[in-house]
């Protein structure tokens, strides 16, 4: 057999809308050539531009007489002598428009009041003409219009067409989709809480049975209990009687008047053993109560109030996230969720399953979302580092509208306000080495040094009230203060002396000691007016009781120079290189947070109590860099933050606000500042 073979030819189909738009149309007006105005004219550098459009250009162009620059390539063309019309023609296109115009005229749209006029279309006023029935605007005077071929206006808007129903079709079926899958959410939400509902309802059936057969129980032993002892009784009775008919049988034969006598004398005796068992020892009354109480009232409103249905007309389309404070590195971010429903309305009321998820640069951030049961969610996480947090929040497993929330977690805490400068006047400072805070009275104390003086503030607004002066502040050398139950406690590492005194500045008590060095710091429990000085000439912290005498001896010489001082009615803390806690016998419990030596040490302290334990916060400096650092008293860091923003360059004192809120005294700067510290 013959072999054979066999070729593969390839062909190729050409749209006819992307060849007229690609080689029958001007590139520069996009109109297709024609044998009028549109004529194709080949230019020296081979491009092809339409008659109109190279006019209009070479009007444009005045700078450069007798030249243009083609619209395509920039080259510049010189004008023959007769102008735009003299360049010659380009051929090709025109051979392609009589083979288009052969090949498929049936297509292109024509006038129907003028035969063989191509449509225009004007973008500019959304109509379709032909030259020829075109009065005003789309005439042949050139206009300022956008005019295209119909064929191309009617692929470009057919193509648009097309694009946003496939956009309308893709979010309908993306709208069905979510609308189907929250219907299976439904679906097994309800079968979720049948489910609920019957396994309690089994719970509380099993516990009526029970307690149903208890008392059922009850009864049965009590009856039991009756029955046995009447039945014993029965048989008592029933013995005594055999008894008798046995002592009284062969009477009527007996002849002996002696043995007639006994035995009557005996039956006098068994009559009163008789008339003992003649009232029954136990009664037939069993009965069940249920009012001697009211459990039955209480058990039927407490099966009224048991259980709810509830659901949610949260829309999470519209809820919103908004960060509640700044992001910094060490603190507390909390992000609040606002809930609304589908009409945009605030919800009142919590209980929608809310999760979240955070990252820190891409990295997992543990939060944690409270219920406020007021329509608002807290989402609170702490970021250790700085970078980039993102904050993802679903609602029924749907996104809200502001999720993801993203921000950005600063190295340095900024201070909230910043209060004071160097001077002598009311809102002036000169060296405030030292704050105490009387929540009672809420007042702000700041032992202001340089000027011998206590300024007091308003805990909240830092508004000025007055200035305690005393002979106790003077020679500018106070440098502790603390609240006691009657007023304020100074110390003067000058003249070695506390001087307790009231809001007035009236002396209330003095207190020296021949033991004192230079005493810096104080620290007061009010309850039992015991006091704490620090000496850094003695190295020792000195614990006075209620009449100012020397208690104990605390340190044994061996502490730092003690920047921050606490004491509470068992702790006492020492803050110097490290923080040190005590217990009220002046043992040493435990070592915190320690400061490598030459590198920094603390300068002031304050200890809170919240329900978790005591909470310490210390303001510390190290290599220079201050920050706010808070401790549990087991040692475990948690929370911390940088002031190298703005930074205060001396840390003298701490005071603890409202609001988790810290007040520094920063006595190089001669101000104080308000730093969050949690």
């Amino acid at each position: 057999m013959a072999s054979m073979s066999s070729t593969l030819v390839e062909t190729v189909s050409i749209n006819y809308e992307d060849f007229n738009e690609s080689f029958l149309t001007c590139g520069t007006c996009l109109c297709t050539y024609d044998g009028g105005e549109h004529t194709p004219k080949l230019l020296p550098c081979s491009h092809t531009v339409c008659l109109h459009c190279l006019t209009r250009i070479a009007a444009s162009q005045t700078r450069d007489a007798g030249s243009f620059r083609c619209p395509i390539c920039r080259e510049l063309i010189t004008i023959p002598r007769g102008g735009v019309p003299a360049l010659p023609p380009s051929f090709l296109v025109n051979q392609l428009l009589d083979l288009m115009a052969r090949q498929r005229r049936e297509v292109i749209p024509q006038c129907s009041s003028h035969p063989g006029r191509e449509l225009l279309f004007c973008e500019t006023c959304d109509c379709v003409f032909c030259r020829h029935c075109a009065d005003g605007p789309h005439s042949d005077t050139p206009c300022d219009h956008t005019v295209v071929p119909f064929s191309i206006a009617l692929k470009r808007m057919s193509e648009i067409l097309l694009y946003r129903a496939n956009e309308c079709l893709s979010k309908l079926g993306s709208a069905r989709e979510a609308v189907a899958s929250e219907l299976r959410r439904l679906e097994a939400a309800a079968t979720a809480a049948d489910e609920a509902i019957d396994r309690h309802f089994t719970e509380l059936k099993a516990a009526l049975d029970k307690r149903h057969n208890e008392l059922k129980s009850a009864a049965a032993a009590a009856a039991t209990h009756k029955r046995k002892l009447l039945e014993e009784q029965l048989k008592l009775i029933d013995a005594e009687k055999a008894k008798v008919e046995a002592e009284c049988s062969g009477l009527q034969q007996q002849v002996e008047v002696r043995e007639v006598s006994s035995r009557a004398a005996a039956l006098g005796a068994r009559l009163g053993d008789a008339s003992a068992l003649a009232e029954p020892r136990e009664n037939a009354f069993l009965a069940v109560d249920f009012a001697h109480n009211d459990a039955q009232q209480r058990f039927a409103e407490a099966l009224a109030e048991l259980g709810r249905v509830r659901t949610s007309t949260t829309f999470p389309g519209l809820c919103t996230l908004q960060l509640e404070s700044p992001c910094v590195c060490g603190l507390e971010m909390v992000v609040v969720l606002r809930t609304v429903d589908y009409h945009g309305e605030a919800r009142s009321t919590g209980g929608d399953p809310v999760t979240a998820a955070a990252t820190l640069d891409d990295s997992p951030l543990p939060c944690t979302v409270t219920d406020l049961d007021t329509g608002l969610y807290r989402i609170s996480m702490r970021p250790w580092s700085p970078g980039a947090v993102c904050v993802r929040v679903l609602v029924f497993s749907r996104g809200v509208r502001d999720s993801p929330l993203r921000a950005t977690v600063a190295t340095h805490a900024a201070p909230l306000t910043v209060w004071g400068a160097r001077g002598s006047g009311k809102e002036q400072l000169n060296q405030p080495v030292a704050l105490a805070r009387c929540s009672k009275r809420r007042e702000i104390y700041v032992l202001d040094a340089g000027n011998s003086r206590v300024k007091v503030l308003d805990d909240e607004t830092f508004a000025f009230k007055t200035h305690i002066v005393n002979d106790g502040l003077a020679g500018r050398s106070c440098t502790g203060i603390a609240v006691t139950a009657e007023g304020l406690v100074v110390v003067n590492w000058r003249t070695k002396t506390l001087t307790e005194m009231n809001a007035e500045g009236e002396t209330l008590r003095t207190i020296r000691s021949d033991r004192l060095v230079e005493p810096v710091c104080v620290a007061a429990h009010a309850p039992s007016r015991r006091l704490a000085v620090a000496d850094n000439g003695a190295r020792t912290v000195f614990l006075f009781d209620i009449h100012g005498n020397i208690e104990r001896e605390i340190g044994n010489g061996d502490l730092g120079l003690v920047g921050g001082l606490a004491l509470t009615e068992d702790m006492l803390v020492i803050a110097d290189v490290a923080v040190r806690v005590y217990d009220v016998d002046g043992n040493l419990q435990t070592t915190l947070a320690p400061i490598p030596k030459g590198r920094g040490g603390y300068g002031g302290i304050a200890v809170e109590e919240t329900d978790s334990g005591w909470h310490i916060v210390c303001a510390r400096s190290v290599k220079g860099r201050p920050a706010l650092v808070v401790l549990d008293s087991g040692g475990r860091l948690l929370a911390a933050c940088d002031l190298a923003d703005r930074r205060p360059r001396r840390v003298a004192g701490v005071a603890l606000l409202p609001e988790r809120r810290a007040l520094l005294a920063d006595l190089a700067g001669d101000c104080l500042r308000l730093h969050t510290y949690w």
